[in-house]
Order: C-alpha cells, then sequence, then structure tokens
C-alpha cells in the first residue's frame, strides 16, 4: 500500500520560496500506524525538513492527507497523568483569571478524550470539543464532553464565530497544513474579549536539545515565538503573554487575543530569539550533524550492551519512537518488545519495526536488563511507575540530548 503525500515548495505560513534544508530523514513509516496485519506493507513517506528564510518557521515539506494521519487515531491523552496535570493547571488558572461561570464557553481544538475540557465542566463552566479523530472523538463523548467530530477549518470557525470565551489548542498548530485557515479559525470563534491559549513543542528546545524525533508526518511545523507573532498578527491576533512550560521536551504556552497589550515575557523572548539566531540558519544547519552523531552513539550504546548478552526491550509506543527507531537504524536485531500503557496500542506492533506492544505488566515477567526510553519527555512519569522493576534491577536508557543509562 502506498500513501499519497504531496511535496510543499513555499512556505506554510508566509508563502514565501525562500526555504532552506535542515535535515532529511529519508524515507520513514507514517508515525502512529500501528500495524494489526503482519502481511501488510510499511507505508513510507519522505521526511525532510526546511527553514524560510523569510519568517523564520521551521517545517516539513510533505503533507500526507490528515483523513490518513487523524480519522482513526491511537494517541489518547488520558493515559499521560502529566498531560492531565498540565491541562487541570491551565484550565483552573483561566476560570480564576476571567471569571468563567455556566454563562461562558470553554473551547478546545483537538480536544482529544477530553482530558482538558472536563476540568471546564466539574466546574459548572459549559464546553465544546473540536476533534476529528472519531474513535476519540466519541470517548469524550461518553465522558459528557460534548464534542464536534471534524477538522477545525474556516468554515467550521463560521458556525461558531463569536461564541468563545476561552479557545484552547495544545499540540494541535503544528498538526495543521493550512494554519492560515486554523488562525484565522481561531479569530473568528473567539469572543472580542476572549483570549487563546495555545501551546506548542518550542523549536529552540528540539535545536538545542536534539529533540529529533519530534520530527514525523503529523508534526508539519516547529514554531518559534517569532514565526508565531507574525502568524497570528497577519490574523489580527495579538500574543500577549508567554510562557516557557517543560512538556513534551520544552514548549511554548502563549495568549492571543484582539488588541492584547504586550507583556515583557513576549518581548523578552523575541529579544532572546534574535541573538539567538532565530532568523538566520546556521544552527539549524548544524543540528543534522548533531543528531546524525547522537544516532552513532546510540547504536554503538545498544550494540554494546547487546554483545554482553544483555535483553533489551523498550518503553513508549510512541511517535518519537518510530522517528528515531527509523533515523538510528534500530529494530528487533536490538529490541525485544515495546510496553505502553496505552490499551489501544497493546498487541499491535510498531511502523516499520514491528515490535511488539505490550502492557507494561510484562515488564515484570519478562524482566529486560534495559528499557531504552522512547518517550522520554514523560521520562519522571514512567520511571515513578516502573519502581518495582528498577528495584529488581531494570535500568533505562534515556537516548536524548545525550545518551544516558540510569
Amino acid at each position: 500500500m502506498s500513501t499519497k503525500f504531496t511535496t510543499r515548495t513555499t512556505c506554510r505560513s508566509c508563502g514565501s520560496s525562500a526555504l532552506e534544508p535542515v535535515l532529511s530523514l529519508g524515507e520513514t513509516p507514517l508515525a502512529n500506524a500501528l500495524v494489526t496485519d503482519p502481511d501488510e506493507a510499511d507505508e513510507r513517506v519522505p521526511l525532510d525538513v526546511v527553514f524560510c528564510r523569510d519568517c523564520t518557521l521551521v517545517q516539513i515539506t510533505e503533507d500526507v492527507a490528515p483523513e490518513v494521519l487523524f480519522r482513526d487515531y491511537v494517541y489518547f491523552s488520558s493515559f499521560s497523568d502529566t498531560a492531565v496535570e498540565n491541562a487541570r493547571g491551565i484550565a483552573e488558572r483561566l476560570i480564576a483569571e476571567r471569571s468563567l461561570d455556566d454563562e461562558s464557553l470553554a473551547m478546545e481544538l483537538a480536544s482529544n478524550d477530553g482530558y482538558l475540557l472536563q476540568h471546564y465542566r466539574r466546574r459548572g463552566v459549559p464546553v465544546l470539543g473540536i476533534e476529528p479523530a472519531r474513535n476519540i472523538a466519541e470517548v469524550a463523548r461518553r465522558k459528557g464532553i460534548e464534542t464536534i467530530d471534524e477538522f477545525f477549518t474556516r468554515e467550521l470557525a463560521e458556525t461558531l464565530a463569536g461564541r468563545a470565551d476561552v479557545v484552547h489548542a495544545n499540540n494541535v498548530l503544528a498538526h495543521v497544513a493550512d494554519v492560515n485557515g486554523f488562525v484565522a479559525g481561531i479569530a473568528t470563534v473567539l469572543k472580542d474579549s476572549g483570549v487563546a491559549s495555545i501551546e506548542v513543542p518550542y523549536v529552540r528546545e528540539m535545536i538545542e536539545l536534539l529533540e529529533f524525533d519530534t520530527i514525523y508526518h503529523e508534526h508539519l511545523c516547529y514554531f518559534s515565538l517569532t514565526a508565531l507573532d507574525t502568524l497570528f498578527a497577519r490574523h489580527g491576533l495579538t500574543i500577549g503573554a508567554v510562557e516557557q512550560i517543560p512538556i513534551h521536551g520544552g514548549s511554548l504556552r502563549f495568549f492571543a487575543g484582539r488588541g492584547m497589550p504586550r507583556a515583557q515575557s513576549v518581548k523578552s523572548l523575541l529579544e532572546e530569539e534574535r541573538e539567538w539566531g532565530v532568523a538566520t540558519s546556521d544552527a539549524y544547519r548544524r543540528f543534522g550533524d548533531r543528531v546524525r552523531a547522537l544516532c552513532g552513539e546510540l547504536r554503538e550504546t545498544l550494540a554494546s550492551l547487546k554483545s554482553e548478552g544483555k535483553k533489551i526491550a523498550a518503553y513508549g509506543a510512541s511517535a518519537k519512537g518510530t522517528t528515531l527507531l527509523s533515523f538510528s537504524g534500530i529494530g528487533g536485531e536490538t529490541l525485544d518488545f515495546v510496553a505502553d500503557r496505552s490499551t489501544v496500542k497493546q498487541g499491535k506492533r510498531t511502523p516499520g519495526t514491528r515490535l511488539e506492544i505490550v502492557a507494561p505488566d510484562e515488564l515484570l515477567k519478562r524482566m529486560p536488563d534495559y528499557l531504552l526510553l522512547l518517550t522520554w519527555n514523560f521520562a519522571d512519569e514512567i520511571m515513578h511507575q516502573q519502581e518495582e522493576y528498577r528495584r529488581r534491577g531494570g535500568r533505562f536508557i534515556i537516548p536524548l540530548p545525550e545518551v544516558a543509562i540510569v
């Protein structure tokens, strides 16, 4: 089976053709295309990263149809305690700061299984989720979260115009091919006094901490505040405040609205990015060389352990794990299986590598000597959950920003 895709030659945000290559990850499997039929061929699509010299946006050039990637999705946010707690914190904060009540509306774009909106609902604030993955939207509805199972477009936004006091968009903006249509839609659904609270993985953290495994076909863009500021201003929204938060290996949480005053946090970070070189290609060009060196070190570490007769498995059948294993050339010759907490993934196999996905309970039965932690962004949570495995002598291999055994 061959996945249809298109290749862009202009910037997703500003339309410029001044795109400079950063890193090619070759032809990789679709990151969440878990395997149920062992005879089914892997679907592979080129994965190339470029930098726009005009608006600074880092992006991939390939577009896979969103219906292929997102209509039947395997990532349920509620399986991560960290994600749920992060959501609870921002929901309760905005309820207090904006005096939200039973006449307000909190909306989330890519609302997943209701992991965030449930916190508003418990406080009596009406909610509306937009979630294109129909299997996940149904789970949210069973929790009492009103959910529209469609992609968020300009056209859908027009039917919801001016209704939202708060719009959340966590880890979705990077997934959107039409970023201008998406941001225009946010401006449309917001009340004049409304605020958008948006979280995106931060490109500077990705570059500096070598988080190349966050690059896959679902993640079309890798944002700096500089690129975001230009994008949102184009649609009449001002970024008024920004915070750097640790989730997902380092993210930006920013707040945008009509005519919002600029907080010092925005001015300071824009200046930091300018000094860092956000508008030049130097840092991005070095990124590729550093990634290749890291992958070589990881392969050598695992090969050395295997030569000692050690058993190695992985933890986290994640999208980022697909990229890391594919580009590093690591598979079933090295790893025996992968454990994952998500019951939706258990019993399937990983794309490309075809590793068996098992429940975490299997770790104590099979007792591999080492676990390669593919979901390193939740390292503290996972290692706490696996205290007994560690007590019995099991150890974790953290693959980046440098290879470490703990």
